[in-house]
């Protein structure tokens, strides 16, 4: 896992390249953001080129002002509506997020060469388009995956079949538009998926040999959970310097927690593990036309609460009928949801600690590791 802790001044935030290619402050903001089609915010980015220990290195960032007034308290979630960026109708736009995001960053970026910030920026890219199409059936119990791409073993799990590729099979198991269909998995598995998808993608066109070993790899086992996050995830912010609570760029993971032990013991509402697609919206794999604001995620997760039972065997479940009409009541009252905002966005409590204060905020962001032949940290285990 890589965890980056620090936050502070400009020599710990924005973003950092290393290698060659960066020559002298002023060429290198030049070379850097003409390669992410954004040399017109110049003006607005600070720059800084030198060397340690680990080599030549140029830092940019954002300016303060610029910071302050498109996402005060690094506030991203505003920061469409505030520059009038498309996103969902305008690609170059949701690469313009991804830009200024990254260069907002209160913890440094850190890439090993521009080519590296390039196939980032297109994996989160990438991501937000396949997390966008994504729609799964919920269900807490039943497994299913489109019988002509994928095989099922007890032991491994589901695996693609020989002569089936990656990308296709990804793309049919998430994406009715092109399956037809609807498949079960959780919102966590679900993540892994879009995750490894835009990853793919990216392969594809910059490291084939990669992208053919994770093909073979998944032909014999997949790789899920926590060794999935070990393989595939870099992490930034900690329980102890926690991300802005509001800051997210394009493309990251994170968790909301809910903080509610009794109902937390219901299978699948532990928590809600959602990808940001930007412009302030949070997928919904269960209701593909129905994105998340932070607001209506914080709300449903509160309300979780309210539709606890058991059910004939005797497990936790939860009525997600029962709380849909409390959840709009909430969403309509601005004193109740206050109330309720209040609650909810604060940080987390650490797993297995729950508290009458709340709380359902990661302090991380997760995010796809280097892929590029020569620096890519993206290394598979043995089958």
């Amino acid at each position: 896992m890589n965890v980056t802790h620090n936050q502070g001044g400009p020599a710990t935030r924005g973003i950092l390249v290393r290698g060659r290619e960066t020559g002298d402050a002023n060429g290198a903001r030049h070379a850097v953001l003409t390669l992410l089609d954004a040399l017109d915010l110049a003006p607005h980015v600070r720059v800084e080129a030198g060397a340690d220990a680990l080599g030549p290195f140029v830092r940019l960032w954002l300016s303060d002002d610029r910071v302050q007034a498109w996402a005060p308290a690094h506030d991203t979630l505003q920061l469409c509506q505030t520059l009038a960026l498309d996103t969902l109708n305008q690609p170059g736009d949701l690469m313009r997020e991804i830009v200024l995001t990254l260069l907002m960053g209160p913890v440094a970026f850190e890439f090993p060469s521009l080519d590296e910030l390039v196939s980032a920026v297109r994996i989160r890219r990438n991501i937000v388009q396949a997390a966008r199409k994504t729609t799964l059936a919920f269900h807490t119990r039943a497994l299913d995956r489109p019988l002509d791409c994928w095989t099922y073993d007890e032991d491994r799990g589901f695996t693609i079949r020989p002569g089936v590729s990656l990308i296709a099979a990804l793309t049919k198991a998430t994406q009715p538009e092109v399956s037809g269909s609807l498949y079960s998995f959780s919102c966590y598995r679900a993540t892994e998926y879009v995750i490894l998808l835009g990853i793919a993608q990216e392969l594809q066109q910059s490291n084939p040999a990669l992208l053919q070993q994770l093909q073979t790899m998944w032909t014999a086992r997949p790789i899920a959970s926590g060794e999935f996050h070990e393989v595939f995830l870099r992490e930034q912010g900690s329980m102890d310097e926690p991300l802005p609570p509001r800051y997210f760029v394009p493309g990251d993971r994170t968790w909301f927690r809910n903080p509610d032990e009794a109902s937390a013991d219901a299978s699948g509402f532990e928590g809600s593990w959602v990808m940001y697609l930007g412009g302030g919206l949070f997928c919904n794999f269960w209701k593909l036309d129905q994105p998340y604001t932070l607001t209506r995620k914080c709300v449903e997760i509160y309300h979780w609460r309210h539709g606890l039972y058991r059910d004939e065997d005797g497990d936790e479940r939860i009525d997600e009928a029962r709380i849909e009409p409390l959840i709009e009541a909430s969403l309509n009252d601005p004193a109740e949801r206050q109330r309720i905002l209040a609650v909810m966005e604060r940080y987390r409590e650490p797993r297995g600690v729950y508290t009458e204060a709340g709380g359902c905020i990661d302090t991380t962001r997760e995010f796809a590791r280097w892929v590029r032949p020569g620096t890519a940290d993206l290394v598979l285990p043995a089958q």
